[in-house]
Formats: structure tokens, C-alpha cells, sequence
């Protein structure tokens, strides 16, 4: 009895890590669909700078309620600090639920933060002001993803030919 090797495959057929290979249908969990569902969702608008946009604004807002022996202006600043705080967090909001308002909510998010500095505990302690600037101008630089067009096409360009080494004839 004699066993025949094992058919070796070819460069060009697809192996298990190829892209052109097809991949078993398995169920996911719930967790998993549930990432690549909110993945999807994330990248269709100007996700880190509403986050960075809303954590400077929890900062500038919950800074005027710490204890008082850590705030440096109590009184108008510590209003100011909570309307500007508001401000940032509902402009976070905004860029995340309507990514084609983006460019005036950047815009204001900049302003308050700006303006945090002086009428705020300076800014949440620059913190605050730095992470709603930061994240205002992100929203507003934010371009959606093109489609795939241009990949396709260079994909389908013929391939280089390889250089001929130097004294080959």
C-alpha cells in the first residue's frame, strides 16, 4: 500500500490567509456584531472630535463644583464654567448626530473653549480648553470616506516587469 504525497498547491491558488479565499460562515456573537455595528457607525462622522469635544466640556462643567479650596474664581466664573461646559457637551452631541452640521458646531466649540479661559477657572485649568479647541477643530477638518473608485482602478493597472539585474544578457 503506498500513499501518495500530498498535492503541493500552486502560488497562484488561493491558500487560507489569500483574500480571494472564501471564508466559512460562522455565527458571531452578539458582542462581536455588535463592535463591528458601532465600528461602522464611527466612521461615518467625526467621532474623536466630538469625544474630545465633550470631555472638554465635562471638564470646563464639573470643575466650579469641586471643592472650593481647588477653584480659583467662585461666583460668575463658576456660571460661566457650567454654561460653557453645557455648551461644549450639547456641540459634541451635535457634531456626533448630525455629522453635516460639523463645521458650525466646530466652530462654536472653539469659540467657548477659547472663551473658557478667561471667564472660567482658566479654561478647566487649560485642560478643558485645550481638549474642547482641539477636538472643535478636528470636527471641523472631519472629511467623510471617499469610495473605494481609485482602488479599483490601480488595481487593475498591469504589474511592473521586474528590472533585468546589470550584465545579464
Amino acid at each position: 500500500m503506498t500513499t501518495d504525497p500530498a498535492p503541493t498547491p500552486s502560488p497562484d491558488a488561493p491558500g487560507p490567509g489569500a483574500r480571494g479565499a472564501a471564508r466559512p460562515r460562522t455565527s458571531r456573537s452578539p458582542l462581536r456584531r455588535a463592535r463591528t455595528a458601532f465600528r461602522r457607525w464611527r466612521r461615518v462622522r467625526p467621532f474623536w472630535g466630538a469625544l474630545w469635544t465633550g470631555l472638554g466640556g465635562f471638564v470646563i462643567f464639573f470643575l466650579p463644583m469641586a471643592p472650593l479650596g481647588k477653584i480659583l474664581q467662585v461666583g460668575v466664573g463658576g456660571i460661566a464654567g457650567m454654561a460653557g461646559g453645557v455648551l461644549l457637551m450639547a456641540m459634541a452631541l451635535l457634531i456626533l448626530l448630525m455629522p453635516g452640521q460639523r463645521h458650525t458646531a466646530g466652530v462654536i466649540a472653539v469659540i467657548a473653549g477659547v472663551a473658557s479661559f478667561p471667564l472660567s477657572n482658566l479654561g478647566g485649568f487649560v485642560v478643558g480648553m485645550v481638549l474642547a479647541v482641539l477636538g472643535g477643530s478636528m470636527a471641523f477638518g472631519w472629511l467623510p470616506e471617499r469610495p473605494a473608485r481609485r482602488w479599483r482602478r490601480l488595481r487593475r493597472l498591469p504589474a511592473a516587469e521586474p528590472a533585468e539585474a546589470p550584465g545579464t544578457p
